[in-house]
Formats: structure tokens, sequence, C-alpha cells
């Protein structure tokens, strides 16, 4: 039976487990550079920047959905971006990832956000299929950019 409930300030140690597990996972296991202490103050401060979800599956962690919100200027309405959705590996195939996308979803639909925003790998076919059975839009004419390092230092300098 899965079971979903919202992580706690106490969870800070597992988020960040499944964080790098995800990452390992992703082949980018060499760019994780999260820490519990942020995951504290930024999941669970005054001012919650990402919100956290836990999957148990027979009561034994099995994965987690972590998503924050976004404004989008032509819906003229917020929308919650889905940063990561892992399910542990011995707990894949038993309804552990389509319980957590339900939830965020409602969630979504509660507090009324227009859409649950994700991406994904391109070689990630499990991820393909899990959002393609779930009637995703795919917007393959939309390419995902990131300043980030140097980049986004460089870009920084020239507004001074």
């Amino acid at each position: 039976m899965v079971t979903i409930r919202p992580a706690k300030v106490e969870d800070a140690p597992v988020v960040t487990a499944l964080i790098r597990k995800m990452a390992e996972y992703d082949r980018l296991g060499n760019e994780v550079s999260v820490l519990e202490e942020d995951i504290v103050r930024d999941g669970f401060g005054p001012a919650p920047r990402f919100c956290v979800l836990l999957a148990d599956y027979d009561g034994k962690l099995a994965g987690y959905a972590l998503f924050f919100p976004f404004y989008s200027s032509f819906q003229g309405r917020p929308a919650l971006f889905l940063d990561d959705l892992y399910v542990l590996e011995p707990f894949r195939k038993h309804g552990v990832g389509a319980a957590l996308i339900s939830h965020v979803c409602q969630i979504a639909l509660r507090e009324e956000y227009f859409a649950v925003r994700c991406e994904m790998l391109d070689w990630n076919q499990q991820a393909i299929d899990f959002y393609t059975r779930h009637d995703a839009v795919f917007m393959d004419e939309w390419k995902s950019a990131l300043l980030i390092g140097d980049a986004l230092q460089a870009i920084a300098a020239k507004a001074k």
C-alpha cells in the first residue's frame, strides 16, 4: 500500500539522500552540492521555497516529489514546477510514482494552479513513458536553457 505525506523538517536527511540518489540515476551525481542545511533553510524556513512529498510503500520509504510555484505571464496565473519525481528501484511498478504525481496534481487543483510542469532527460525513456501514460503534453518545440556558474556571473556583471 502506498501512503503519501508532506515532508517535515526532521526529514531533511532523507530528502537530501533521495536527491542524491535521483542525481545518480540521472547520471548527474557529480553535479549535486545540496546539503541538509540547504533543505532545512529553503524547504522549512519562514518562507519555504519548495515542498516535498514523501512516499512509503508498505511502511518503507519508496520515493519523493519536490515542487514549487512559478508564474506564467501568458496564463496570468501560477503553476507548479515538479522538479523531482523519483521512486527507489525496488518500488517501481507498484504505483508509487502515480500516487506521487496524483498528490501533486491534487495540490495544484486545490490551490488553483493552472498546470504542473516537469522536465526529464531525453534518454530517460522510463520517465517519458510514465508521463505519456498520464497524458502529459510534451513541449518539444521549447528548449530549456540554464544560466549557471561563469555564464551567470558574466551576464550579471554586465548590469553594473
